[in-house]
C-alpha cells in the first residue's frame, strides 16, 4: 500500500513540472512575438535619416584690432621763419613732393647770392694765379724764373683751390638752408588739420600737419598663441567696425611679430586692407576674424552623433538596415560636426530617432524635417 501511494505521489510531482515547462514555453513564444524588432524582424522603426554631405569647413580665431595708416608722418617745421606759404587745404588729397608749407627765405636768397659772389671771386682768383704758373713753368727753361717763384706760385694756387672748394661747399649749406623753407609732402596721401596760419613765427620741430596714405589700412591685432604654427602671410582676416553695421573688410596678413608677449601669451599680427573709399580712418576699432585654415571635409549633422565615452559612432542605413558605424571626429560647427573617418559622402545616417534602433534592425526610413 505504501509504495503505490509513492508512486502515485511522483506521477503527480512529474505531471506538474511538465505542465509548467509547457507553460513556460508559450510565454517565452509570446514574448518573442510580441518583441520583433529586438530581432530585426517585424515593423520596420520609423526614422528620419539625412545623407552625409561635403562642404567648406572655415577654422578661425577672433580678435580686436586697431585701424593704422599705410604710412603716416606729423610734418614739423626743420628751422625758424615765418610762413609765407600755405600750399594745401585741410583734409586735402596731395601728390608726393607737392610743396605744403613755404617759409620767407629773402635773407636765405640772398646768403645764397654772397656765396655765389664768393665761388666766383675765388674761381678767377685761382684762374689768374694758374695762368701765372703755367708761364713761370715755360720760363724756367730759359732760368728767367726762380725756383723759390715757382713755389711761391704753386702754393697760392693750391690755397686758392682751397678757398674754392670752401666757397662750393657754402653754396650747398645755403642752398640746403633754403630747400629746408619749403617743407613738400614724402609721400601721397591726404592731410589733416592745418596747426598753423600765413605769417606765423615757427621754430624747428613745430607741427604743421599730418599726412597719411590711407589708400590701405594696417590692422594690428592680437592672437594666442596656441595658434602660432598655424599663422602665415596671406591668410584671409575679415574685419567689422560699429561705424558700418553689415559691412564686412578684408584683407590679408603681412607680418607676424617676431615675439609673443609674456603677460598676455599672444603674438602681435598685421593685416593689410585695400581702402579705395577711405572708410577705414587710422584709430577705428575693429572686431577681427582671421581664417586659419579653409578646407573640404565630410560633414554630418550634429544631431547623427552618438558619444560614447571617448568615441563616437553613427547609424549607416543600408537597405532598409542600420549598421552602427564607428567614427572620428575634427571641427565642430554650427549645427554639425566634421568627420573625418568613418563615412563617406553620399552614405545615408539616422539623424533623429537614435534611441530606438540597434545595429542590424530593419527601419522605416523618412527624410530629415527642417525645425520649426
Amino acid at each position: 500500500m505504501r509504495i503505490v501511494t509513492q508512486v502515485i505521489v511522483v506521477a503527480a510531482l512529474v505531471g506538474i513540472g511538465g505542465g509548467g515547462w509547457y507553460v513556460y514555453k508559450d510565454r517565452q513564444a509570446s514574448t518573442a512575438a510580441a518583441t520583433p524588432a529586438a530581432r530585426g524582424g517585424g515593423a520596420p522603426v520609423p526614422v528620419e535619416t539625412t545623407v552625409v554631405r561635403t562642404g567648406t569647413v572655415i577654422e578661425q580665431t577672433e580678435s580686436v584690432g586697431t585701424a593704422r595708416a599705410n604710412e603716416s608722418v606729423v610734418i614739423t617745421a626743420k628751422q625758424t621763419g615765418n610762413i609765407a606759404i600755405i600750399g594745401f587745404e585741410e583734409g586735402q588729397k596731395v601728390r608726393k613732393d607737392q610743396v605744403l608749407i613755404e617759409l620767407e627765405n629773402k635773407e636765405r636768397r640772398a646768403d645764397l647770392d654772397q656765396a655765389r659772389a664768393e665761388v666766383e671771386s675765388a674761381r678767377a682768383a685761382r684762374d689768374e694765379v694758374r695762368q701765372q704758373l703755367e708761364r713761370a713753368k715755360q720760363l724756367r727753361t730759359t732760368g728767367n724764373v726762380t725756383e723759390a717763384r715757382l713755389d711761391q706760385l704753386e702754393a697760392q694756387s693750391r690755397a686758392l683751390e682751397g678757398r674754392v672748394r670752401s666757397a662750393e661747399a657754402r653754396i650747398r649749406s645755403v642752398d640746403a638752408r633754403l630747400d629746408d623753407v619749403r617743407l613738400t609732402a614724402p609721400f601721397a596721401g591726404r592731410v589733416g588739420l592745418r596747426q598753423v596760419s600765413i605769417g606765423a613765427l615757427v621754430q624747428p620741430g613745430a607741427m604743421i600737419t599730418t599726412l597719411d596714405d590711407i589708400s590701405k589700412i594696417k590692422v594690428e591685432f592680437n592672437v594666442p598663441e596656441i595658434f602660432l604654427g598655424r599663422l602665415r602671410p596671406d591668410l584671409e582676416v575679415a574685419a567689422r567696425s560699429s561705424a558700418y553695421v553689415g559691412r564686412t573688410f578684408t584683407g590679408k596678413v603681412t607680418a607676424i611679430d617676431t615675439r609673443i608677449d609674456p603677460a598676455t601669451r599672444s603674438v602681435k599680427v598685421n593685416a593689410l586692407f585695400d581702402n579705395p573709399d577711405e572708410q577705414l580712418k587710422p584709430g577705428l576699432f575693429l572686431s577681427v576674424e582671421i581664417v586659419l585654415d579653409r578646407r573640404e571635409a565630410i560633414i554630418v549633422p550634429d544631431e547623427a552623433v552618438v558619444a560614447e565615452g571617448a568615441k563616437h559612432y553613427v547609424f549607416v542605413v543600408r537597405d532598409n538596415r542600420v549598421e552602427r558605424r564607428d567614427i572620428r571626429l575634427n571641427q565642430r560647427l554650427s549645427g554639425e560636426v566634421e568627420v573625418i573617418d568613418g563615412v563617406k559622402a553620399g552614405e545615408t545616417v539616422v539623424a533623429r530617432g537614435i534611441q530606438r534602433v540597434r545595429h542590424g534592425q530593419t527601419v522605416a526610413p523618412q527624410p530629415l524635417r527642417p525645425t520649426s
